[in-house]
């Protein structure tokens, strides 16, 4: 049967306010098709059929085809059926009816009708092709973020740290002194975390803070003194992620680094510089070298501008996260783009939130620090994210709550 005779036939069946719907959806089918007066003629008769007649359209049916012979019958056949009104109609002008139409309430209802359903069947193609494209995106991603070894060649690790001493063991004995050190080997730590910092006359001492007032009680800076200079520790010193517990020990001397690297020239260790301090970070990478230590020192900064120095002044040392990078890295997993770029970093120190939530979240409510800190230790560790990074040969170290020590602790990982 002919697409015209479809049509024809529908419009004996069907009534209503479908008018001007139809009407402006046949009228698009016949700029399309090219029918002329012949494709007119189905358009100026189809009072019943308008509504239907949309629907055909999303079908992918050849063009009308009604032969001239056949289309006076099927016009006198659409007149008897509908009414000598509708003969009226059928040479009532085109452009007469949509603009009567137009004026009337009803009309307006239906021409808003109609621009909603062009807007909809508009965004048909998109959805047609986003959703299975959506789909397949997700599917892709999760198989290569359990499978990175096909992508990637993961990291080969030159050690793997199980116990780490957080500013060389600040929770037993006074922080980065040479004898909280020796007491975090005997109790078996096989990485210190040391925080570096350079006197006036260029030596690199191991101090967490420039300014030495909480660690000495003296409001000087360490830049502004020689080394022989450097006051003594406090006798106490509160342990920084547990307020209200002390730390006392016999050695309140500052030490500098490279009598640690003397001391324990295979242990490895975690530098931090904390200022952009390009003498600092020179002097540094030297004495690694000259301590044949690049694979077993890893640099770590909070700022990507410090680290960008480090990685230059030797870009033999492996290197950490960067707070930056760290944020960036959740939002590359999140999105499901982590799969598929590559990680230069082979270390990731993080804080547990459940640690540091006395430290950093800035309620004054304890509950409210409490939930901030569950929330973030949610968001932060994803076991499907430490399982990936691990097999890219990335290693977790993690601030642990004993004793101060940075701790690899799968047991956290959600």
């Amino acid at each position: 049967m002919a697409r015209g005779s479809v049509l024809y036939t529908l419009a004996t069946h069907t009534s209503g306010r479908g008018n001007v719907m139809a009407d402006l959806v046949l009228g698009d089918l016949i700029a399309h098709c090219g029918q002329g007066q012949r494709g007119a003629g189905i358009y100026e008769g189809s009072r019943g059929m308008r509504a239907t007649a949309a629907w055909l359209l999303l079908l992918p049916l050849p063009h009308p085809q009604l032969s001239p012979a056949a289309w006076p019958q099927a016009s006198s056949r659409l007149s008897r059926s509908q009414g000598r009104g509708s003969s009226q109609r059928w040479s009532q002008p085109i452009s007469a009816r949509q603009s009567e139409r137009q004026h009337s309430p009803s009309g307006t209802a239906e021409l808003t009708a109609v621009s909603a359903w062009r807007g909809s069947m508009a965004m048909s193609p998109l959805l047609y092709y986003a959703l299975p494209a959506l789909g397949s995106y997700v599917v892709i991603s999760m198989f290569f973020l359990r499978r990175p070894h096909l992508l990637h060649t993961p990291w080969v690790p030159a050690f793997f740290p199980r116990l780490g001493a957080h500013r060389g063991g600040s929770g037993e004995r006074l922080e980065n002194t040479m004898e909280a050190m020796e007491n975090s080997v005997a109790q078996r730590a096989d990485l210190l975390e040391l925080d570096c910092q350079l006197t006036r006359d260029g030596v690199v001492v191991v101090s967490h803070d420039e300014n030495l007032s909480r660690q000495s009680g003296v409001n000087r800076d360490v830049g502004s003194l020689d080394f022989e200079e450097l006051p003594l520790y406090k006798e106490e010193l509160e342990v920084y992620f547990s307020p209200g517990h002390f730390a006392h020990g016999s050695d309140r001397h500052m030490t500098c680094l490279e009598d640690v690297f003397q001391r324990f020239p295979r242990m490895p260790m975690s530098l931090e510089v904390k200022g952009e301090n390009v003498e600092l970070i020179h002097k540094i990478a030297g004495l690694v070298r000259r301590f044949d230590r690049c694979e077993i020192t890893i640099w770590a900064s909070e700022k990507s501008s410090i680290m960008k120095k480090c990685r230059a002044a030797n870009p033999e040392m492996p290197f950490s996260f960067t707070i930056s990078r760290g944020f960036r890295l959740l939002l590359l997993y999140y999105l499901g783009l982590l799969p598929f770029i590559p990680i230069p970093e082979r270390f990731l120190i993080c804080f547990l939130p459940t640690i540091i939530n006395r430290t950093y979240f800035p309620f004054s409510s304890p509950g409210l620090n409490q939930l901030a800190a569950v929330l973030s230790k949610w968001f932060i560790m994803r076991k499907s994210l430490i399982q990936h990074l691990e097999q890219r040969g990335v290693q977790l170290l993690e601030v642990g709550p004993s004793l101060s020590f940075v701790t690899l602790r799968k047991q956290e990982v959600q």
